[in-house]
C-alpha cells in the first residue's frame, strides 16, 4: 500500500477517518492524500470569468485556510500529506482522483448513527462505495489505537466472490491479519442445512482452488449475523462485497434492530465485484 486517499468535509467524521488512515500509512509507509470537494453551485460556475475566477479562488483560500487547522496533529507528524482541494459535485468523481492518483485505499468517515444500512444508503459515503473501484474504508468514531488483526469476510457461493476473496485475502496479507470467511445461513432466504452448506463450501473451494474454512453463522438478517459473529472473535473490521450502482442496499437485506445500531460502529471494509 503506496496511497490513501481521505475525502474530508472537516467534520469530526473525517476527522476519524484521517487518523485512522495516519495509522495505515504510518505502519505501511504510505502517503496520504486529503481531498476537499468544494462543490461550487452552478450559480457560481454560469457567472462571467473574471467573477467565477474570484469565486473560485476565495472558496480555494478558504479551503486552504481549513486545512491549516485541520492537518495540525501530532499524529500526523512523519507522514506524507498531500492536499487536493476539487470542484466536484458528485461522489462518483473520486474514483477517478483515486485512479489519477494511484490510490490503493480511500478511508472515509461516516456519521450514520441508526445502524449498518442507514451508514450507507442515501448518505456520500454510500455514493463513494457504489462507484469505488479501490477498496474503501468506512470509519465511525475515533479510533486512536486502530489495528487490523481479524477481519470477518461476508461469503457467498458466486463466481464474482472468489475476486473480492483474493483481493481481502491480499490486503489481509499485508497487515498480516486473520481473514475468517463467514456464510449467514437465514431462516427465511434459500435455508439450507449445515450439511448442504458443508458440501457446497466443498464443491465450491474445489473448483475454484481456493483453500480456506467458511463458518457457518445462523442469523436471521446477514447484518445481525456478521456483526455478532465480528463481535464473537473480536474482529477489527467487516469486509463485504459490493454490487456496483446496487451497493451494500442489495447485499445488506433485512431489518436492522436496536441492537445492531449499537454495534455497527465496527469499521467496514468494502470491495466492488
Amino acid at each position: 500500500m503506496k496511497r490513501i486517499l481521505v475525502p474530508v468535509d472537516f467534520s469530526e467524521y473525517s476527522e476519524y477517518a484521517l487518523e485512522v488512515a495516519a495509522i495505515l500509512a504510518r505502519n505501511s509507509k504510505a502517503e496520504i492524500v486529503v481531498l476537499h470537494m468544494m462543490g461550487l453551485s452552478e450559480a457560481v460556475l454560469t457567472k462571467d470569468e473574471s467573477q467565477e475566477f474570484m469565486e473560485a479562488q476565495y472558496y480555494m483560500k478558504l479551503a486552504k485556510k481549513r486545512f491549516d487547522a485541520f492537518l495540525d496533529h501530532d499524529w500526523l507528524k512523519g507522514i506524507k500529506v498531500f492536499e487536493l482541494v476539487q470542484n466536484y459535485k458528485i461522489f462518483s468523481e473520486i474514483n477517478h482522483i483515486a485512479k489519477e492518483h494511484r490510490i490503493d485505499l480511500v478511508v472515509m468517515g461516516s456519521h450514520g448513527t441508526s445502524g449498518m444500512l442507514d451508514m450507507f444508503v442515501g448518505s456520500n459515503t454510500e455514493k463513494v462505495v457504489r462507484t469505488s473501484e479501490v477498496p474503501v474504508l468506512i470509519i465511525k468514531k475515533r479510533i486512536p489505537d486502530f489495528n487490523i488483526n481479524r477481519i470477518v469476510l461476508a461469503w457467498h457461493f458466486k463466481d464474482e466472490h472468489v475476486t473480492v476473496y483474493r483481493r481481502a485475502k491480499e490486503f489481509a496479507d499485508f497487515f498480516d491479519a486473520d481473514l475468517h470467511l463467514v456464510y449467514i445461513n437465514l431462516p427465511s432466504v434459500n435455508f439450507m442445512s449445515s450439511k448442504q452448506i458443508e458440501d457446497r463450501v466443498a464443491v465450491f473451494m474445489n473448483n475454484t482452488g481456493i483453500k480456506k474454512e467458511v463458518t457457518i453463522y445462523n442469523a436471521f438478517s446477514v447484518e445481525k449475523g456478521l456483526l455478532q459473529y465480528a463481535e464473537k472473535i473480536n474482529a477489527d473490521l467487516v469486509a463485504v462485497p459490493t454490487h456496483g450502482r446496487k451497493g451494500l442496499a442489495h447485499f445488506l437485506i433485512g431489518s436492522i434492530g436496536e441492537d445492531i445500531a449499537n454495534h455497527a460502529d465496527l469499521p467496514v471494509l468494502t470491495f466492488k465485484m
